[in-house]
């Protein structure tokens, strides 16, 4: 029995000695907090943002409360957004904005933010082909604008300030015409309710953008199918009045002929619908004047003789 366990005793050291032989204790030597933070920068220097990033989160975890440390979490936010990993910069910037609500350089934080939701789905492919942005999901672009809109709002006096508001005009010419493109795809549908709340939203939200035009052309056609003929008409005044220049479209379905539908688009042509027409005013009552004096010429021509019709009134 005793021969058992001074085996196994034996077993367990050789192990734990194989473990150290083969370097699976091995720990990092310590390295100053300075030597860290100065390796990292060099790194980012270079290009390197992978070491940079390694660097970085081992300054962090050894020195949590170092004199470097709230630089630190900046770097990695940077380090981050220029390896690729937009989720792990958004996070890094939440953290250091959770973390110190009042450092001087919170405001480079809510750009960085900003700007890895605005980078975030521009893809290869979006970049250098002409891929149309405006089709894709307005999520990353929603965030983007969000951020930057606090970055203004709270610290008009950044020196991020000025390039957050161009994004922030680009977004929002973005935003706009997705929202056209959601409209237009409810007025091929006919679902007149949705396209004309679509095109409110984008004209009480989204003005002073080239979305609006078609916005309010949208809503007038869309109250129109609806019977709504006040607010179709005041919606076609408003882009009278804005925009004189404006060709009304339509934005309906366009007819397919019995043969287009039953070869599948293969034969036939589809029937473009017509541009729609201004709503017309149900013609109002007559007054009470006019209304006696057409009654009184029905009870004038029912008076008259035989005679006098065939005669056409002369010899009456």
């Amino acid at each position: 029995m005793r021969f058992v366990k001074a085996s196994a005793a034996l077993v367990l050291v050789t192990l734990l000695s194989a473990c150290s032989w083969w370097g699976g204790d091995k720990v990092p030597p310590d390295v100053p907090e300075q030597q860290l933070y100065e390796e990292a920068l060099s790194a980012m220097e270079e290009d390197n943002y992978s070491l940079a990033v390694e660097k970085l989160q081992l300054l962090e975890a050894r020195y949590p409360f170092g004199q470097y440390s709230e630089q630190a979490q900046l770097e990695l936010i940077y380090a981050y957004f220029r390896t690729y990993e937009p989720e792990s910069a958004s996070a890094a910037a939440d953290r250091f904005i959770r973390l110190h609500p009042n450092h001087d350089n919170i405001d480079y934080a809510y750009y960085m933010k900003g700007l890895t939701a605005f980078e975030q789905d521009r893809s290869f492919l979006t970049r250098y082909l002409p891929l149309d942005e405006t089709q894709r999901d307005p999520g990353a672009a929603r965030d983007s604008f969000d951020s930057f809109a606090t970055l203004v709002n709270r610290y008009p006096e950044s020196e991020y300030a000025p390039d957050a508001q161009k994004r922030m005009q680009y977004l929002k010419n973005r935003l706009a015409i997705h929202e056209i493109h959601v409209a237009s795809y409810y007025m091929k549908r006919q679902a007149w309710v949705a396209a004309a709340n679509r095109g409110r939203y984008v004209v009480e939200n989204f003005q002073e953008t080239p979305a609006v035009p078609d916005a309010l052309a949208m809503m007038g056609e869309a109250y129109t199918e609806l019977g709504l003929t006040e607010l179709a008409e005041n919606a076609y005044k408003v882009l009278e009045l804005n925009y004189p220049d404006y060709e009304i479209r339509t934005f309906k379905e366009p007819r397919s002929s019995l043969l287009n539908t039953a070869t599948f688009g293969l034969l036939g042509e589809a029937e473009a619908p017509a541009v729609p027409a201004r709503p017309t005013q149900a013609a109002k009552p007559a007054a009470p004047d006019e209304a006696k004096a057409k009654d009184t010429e029905a009870e004038t021509q029912e008076e008259r003789s035989w005679f006098d019709r065939i005669t056409f009134g002369i010899f009456d």
